[in-house]
């Protein structure tokens, strides 16, 4: 049995019907994966329109004239948004559409790690694979101002956006979404408890990160939020700052779905959000014949690891003998302008006295100049012995090619010297990339300052 038809649900959905076809997938709530229905297809959509919008303001510099007469109509945006969204949803759920008596709608409860029911019905499974998502996260204080809050899961079912917005949360949605509605033309003001933003740990990186924000939004950090009703807003304060808004965006994370799921029953230790130890090379819950993948697993909760959960679960759950796969190196990109990248190991994670660290900014990057994109920084972390990569945090115009670059350095044990091998383009984006790795070469044994390599003649 699978319990949930999200993404990974749907990928151990891919591999237990290649194996049998005594299956049941239990879906509880709309078909279709979270990610194509309130996560990362409408949040790019609204970012993309967003963007478009405010390339007007580089116009006058570019020698365009006519920049201040291009609007925006909020409600087009958003109905694309949806029409977009509703594309995505149906293909994700054409999987399933003809699945007839193996795919059934209900909420799944465990009796035990074999026994499941749903409805009036119980039913037994050999295995049982848990893909039940999260939902976002709203502090039970706050619901008597529900109907002035927004997640993700409602903001793009809006006819329109308001002109005074808060969100509360800078996370990685969270801070899509604030500059996107800024760019929208909305006064955005945002709040965050912590200093460090959109999944960073680079102080650096994160400096770089805020400075390109505020010239799009207002922003606080370091405050616990509360709100209170004022008129007809709320009013939403942080420290000594106090404003007023037509709604509030709640970006404070997801929490995993497992009320009512029955976790308790499997006799095994969970902790403090109701979570049990999950071996993340073979997603089994300790000795049991259950796996818990995707958000639910809450180790890498992006959509291209909760694919690979998914994949896993349903090949071990195919076999009596269990297989421990080798994970991708970590790789998540938040949508902002500049992008953010994490790659690998995290600035916070480091040992610091055995690694170096080579940066790079993009303030006085020629191509970022000439694209009037002049914003961000790249930080790339190598050991300081065989200058083998390990990690980088980044954000930086089109971050997001470089932080693919990054990763498939590292998962192919790529030294900086190799990266300084291969050809850089000019002038490119990339370039910022040769920056930082020529400040790694230079911390590095045995490098002479040029990458070619050479033989006798």
């Amino acid at each position: 049995m699978i319990i949930g038809a999200g993404t990974a649900g749907l990928g151990a959905f891919r591999e237990v019907r290649k194996h049998t076809q005594s299956y049941l997938l239990v879906n509880d709530g709309p078909w279709g994966t979270m990610c194509a229905r309130v996560g990362c297809m409408p949040s790019k959509a609204l970012i993309e329109a967003a963007n478009a919008y405010e390339r007007r303001r580089a116009f006058a510099d570019l020698g365009i004239r006519g920049g201040e007469q291009v609007t925006v109509d909020r409600a087009a945006v958003l109905a694309r948004v949806r029409e977009l969204r509703d594309h995505f949803v149906e293909e994700t759920c054409g999987l399933t559409a003809e699945l007839g008596e193996r795919a059934l709608s209900g909420r799944a409860e465990l009796l035990d790690g074999h026994r499941i029911r749903v409805g009036d019905d119980e039913i037994t499974a050999d295995r049982i694979i848990l893909a039940t998502g999260s939902h976002p996260t709203v502090p039970a204080r706050w619901t008597p101002f529900a109907d002035r809050l927004l997640t993700t899961d409602s903001l793009f079912e809006q006819a329109t956006l308001p002109d005074r917005i808060a969100v509360v949360g800078l996370g990685a949605l969270g801070a899509e979404v604030a500059q996107a509605l800024a760019r929208l033309g909305c006064t955005v003001t945002a709040f965050d408890a912590k200093p460090l933003i959109a999944g960073l740990s680079d102080p650096n990186v994160n400096a770089a990160l805020l400075v390109a924000l505020r010239a799009d939004f207002a922003l606080h950090l370091g405050h616990e939020v509360e709100l209170a009703r004022d008129g007809d807003g709320l009013r939403v304060t942080g420290g000594d700052v106090s404003v007023v808004v037509d709604r509030v965006v709640v970006a404070l994370g997801r929490t995993p779905s497992f009320a009512g799921l029955g976790l308790d029953r499997l006799g095994v230790p969970l902790d403090t959000d109701g979570r049990p130890e999950v071996d993340p090379t073979t997603l089994r819950i300790g000795e049991t014949d259950v796996f818990l993948v995707g958000d639910a697993a809450g180790d890498r909760p992006v959509q291209h690891e909760a694919a690979d959960e998914g994949h896993i679960a349903g090949l071990n759950a195919r076999t009596a003998a269990l297989r421990r796969y080798k994970r991708r190196t970590p790789l998540a990109i938040v949508f902002t302008e500049p992008s953010v990248g994490r790659v690998g190991v995290r600035y916070d994670k480091l040992d610091r006295e055995t690694v170096v660290i080579g940066e790079a900014s993009f303030v006085d990057q020629g191509r970022a100049r000439i694209a009037l994109r002049g914003d961000g920084c790249l930080r790339i972390y190598a050991d300081k012995e065989t200058g083998a990569l390990v990690g980088a945090e980044l954000c930086a115009p089109d971050g997001e090619h470089l932080a693919h670059v990054l990763a498939l350095a590292i998962e192919r044990g790529s030294t900086v010297v190799d990266l300084l091998r291969a050809p850089f383009y000019h002038p490119t984006l990339e370039e910022g990339l040769r920056t930082a790795l020529h400040a790694l070469a230079k911390q590095l044994p045995d490098h002479d300052g040029f990458e070619l390599a050479s033989e006798p003649v």
